[in-house]
């Protein structure tokens, strides 16, 4: 993707994630329909799929040859990432779109022939876009994000993670993720993988990790931590397969060979 395809591209994405976010906030208090998916905290709203449609629709007229990618059904079946790929989670954080009406965003990477060009993260009932493209910066709304800190230690880092490790696990054994909490200076979890990989970008935290994440999850946040000098892999440190779910750890390069290495001692 050149430069004057990205930005068109980039330019019409933004126009619809601020008027998607728009609809929302005027409807957070509409009565919703609430369905379940794969189990009873994998919640589906009608405000997920009408916004989902929303894109779908509006991508499919205006640029008939890209493919979407999704989480609610409407976008294609793929079995690759040739050409330009939309990556869409309408909604991320739907629990705490259900009970808190805040701390969910709208979630859009845009990828051609596997790359990450373009990435909105968008937290709606903030009004807050974090955006990114390819080589050009990553901001927040206006703001250009600086790049990650050069050095932080272990000892001083803040990670996003949630109660999960903590408990009896398939991927890495409790006692090793009980003393990674106690090294590290702190751990928060925001409910929102999207808004915990901008908070990645921004500084906030210095690291989110995670079990199982589809690629509508990470997408955007992969282009936006990109563009920081951050590095997102799994948490084997390998590359991540954009096509499956995946165990991601998305951090500050400084940390990230300390942890995955950390992390090893205790995998099953």
């Amino acid at each position: 993707m050149n430069m004057e395809e990205r930005t068109k591209v980039y330019n019409q994405a933004r126009e619809w994630v601020l008027q998607a976010g728009a609809v929302i906030r005027d409807k957070i208090n509409d009565p919703l329909t609430i369905d379940t998916k794969s189990n009873p905290n994998d919640l589906v709203t009608t405000m997920d799929k009408d916004t989902e449609e929303f894109f779908v629709t509006n991508i499919k007229s205006e640029f008939p040859d890209h493919f979407i990618l999704s989480e609610e059904g409407f976008g294609d079946n793929l079995t690759n990432m040739d050409g330009t790929v939309w990556i869409i989670d309408p909604i991320d954080g739907t629990m705490n779109f259900v009970h808190q009406k805040r701390n969910f965003a709208i979630s859009i990477g845009i990828f051609h022939d596997g790359i990450g060009e373009i990435g909105f993260i968008y937290d709606v009932m903030s009004d807050i876009l974090y955006c990114a493209k390819k080589g050009e910066g990553a901001y927040k709304n206006e703001m250009r994000l600086l790049p990650l800190k050069e050095k932080v230690n272990m000892e001083e880092a803040i990670l996003g993670m949630n109660h999960f490790w903590l408990c009896s696990n398939r991927l890495v054994d409790e006692q090793t993720m009980q003393q990674l909490v106690k090294t590290v200076r702190g751990t928060r979890t925001y409910g929102s993988a999207a808004l915990e990989f901008a908070y990645v970008a921004e500084g906030i935290v210095d690291g989110y990790l995670t079990m199982s994440l589809a690629p509508w999850d990470i997408a955007a946040g992969i282009v936006i931590v990109n563009e920081v000098g951050g590095v997102t892999t799994n948490i084997d440190g390998k590359q991540l397969d954009m096509l499956s779910k995946n165990s991601v750890f998305t951090c500050n390069t400084s940390i990230q060979k300390n942890i995955v290495d950390f992390l090893q001692k205790g995998r099953k």
